[in-house]
């Protein structure tokens, strides 16, 4: 490969659905929630890739936990958001999304339960009617949606959710959520560039373009993406500094859009994961979550918080500099190694749009190798 090479403009790259910066990975799972937030007996709306979706509880009942489903949020009488509505439960009919407007009510199937204004002897159309719904799973505290490629397909997802490793001590630690102006794929390569680090996030505490060196790192292929290989944090990274002992930290990206970053301190533990989630074509929602059975987590928490809000409001600065350069929609040039990641990316986004156009098994293109850098 070329030491650079311009990547050509988003209306011209090549690559299912479509170029660098349009269209989005389909068929697979996406977070939209933590667990905890989505009450018993709650409706409330997202956005997932501009389509309003409803995620909401059953309430519980004979002992059970409500379940969470995941519908359109929109009646298809008059458009009404059925987030506005409530959770009712009928004879015969169990417990279903009443529509504010008119009183419709759906299963969390999305199939037309009841339409109150029908009198006895006219024609019932219920059967008919249906509201579109995704699949959902929770998984280790959290909700995720399977946001399908064909909204007519209603076969069950062909994989699960993806499993994180290092979740302990209980509910997450911190959460910080923020909108970032960008579509997905610009917000995936920030997230995973390497070089951005001593220039975008300048905290005392971090680390600084006066203590750059170089940085050889091992990587290698993993499920849906790939791993920067455990290894001891580098030098200038004074932020770990407060975990003590010798930590040892693993790197790992996977589609469509999840970083972790797990770190063993003896035998403590500390996750760091990051969540994109497209809310439309030009805004992602980035969502950092923390588990850790380290004690430094009860002390730190505060200083933590300011430090996760800070690089958020970072990066979400610069991807308000970078789009004044993107909405001429120049050529981009990547360069090895520092932008190998963002390479990867685009490769593992294409790769899994064909091998489900041609209905044959992912191939990860992804080969061991050591990538080199200074940050």
């Amino acid at each position: 490969m070329a030491p650079s090479e311009p990547l050509p403009p988003a209306s011209t790259a090549k690559g299912p659905p479509s170029g660098f910066g349009k269209g989005f990975v389909m068929d697979t799972w996406y977070f939209v929630a933590l667990s905890r937030d989505v009450a018993p007996g709650s409706l409330k709306r997202h956005e997932v890739m501009g389509e309003p979706v409803l995620i909401g509880r059953t309430r519980a009942s004979d002992g059970a936990a409500g379940t969470v489903f995941a519908l359109r949020d929109i009646c298809p009488h008059r458009a009404a958001p059925l987030s506005a509505g409530r959770i009712v439960d009928r004879p015969g009919e169990g417990q279903t999304v009443e529509c504010p407007y008119h009183g419709w009510r759906f299963g969390t199937d999305g199939r037309c339960a009841a339409i109150p204004s029908l009198v006895e002897d006219q024609p019932g159309t219920t059967g008919r009617i249906r509201v579109r719904s995704w699949p959902v799973v929770e998984s280790q505290g959290m909700v995720f949606v399977f946001m399908r490629s064909d909204p007519r397909d209603d076969t069950p997802p062909d994989h699960a959710p993806p499993v994180f490793p290092g979740i302990v001590g209980g509910e997450a630690k911190l959460v910080e959520a923020m909108d970032f102006d960008s579509h997905i794929d610009h917000a995936v390569v920030g997230l995973m560039d390497p070089a951005h680090g001593p220039y975008v996030h300048q905290q005392w505490w971090w680390r600084s373009e006066h203590s750059m060196h170089e940085k050889a790192k091992a990587f290698a292929p993993s499920e849906l993406g790939f791993t920067m290989v455990r290894h001891a944090p580098s030098s200038n990274s004074r932020a770990y500094r407060i975990l003590g002992g010798t930590p040892e930290t693993e790197i790992t990206f996977r589609l469509p859009g999840y970083r972790w970053e797990h770190i063993q301190v003896g035998p403590r533990q500390v996750l760091a994961l990051t969540c994109l989630t497209p809310v439309t074509e030009t805004r992602t929602r980035i969502t950092q979550i923390f588990w850790s059975d380290h004690w430094v987590f009860g002390l730190a928490r505060p200083f933590l918080r300011q430090g996760v809000r800070a690089f958020l409001k970072q990066d979400g600065g610069m991807v308000n500099l970078q789009n004044e350069g993107l909405r001429y929609d120049p050529s981009l040039i990547w360069i090895d190694d520092a932008d190998r990641q963002a390479r990867w990316y685009q490769q593992l986004k294409r790769e899994w749009g064909r091998s489900r156009a041609e209905q044959r098994p992912f191939v990860n293109p992804i080969e061991p190798v050591t990538l080199r850098w200074n940050s």
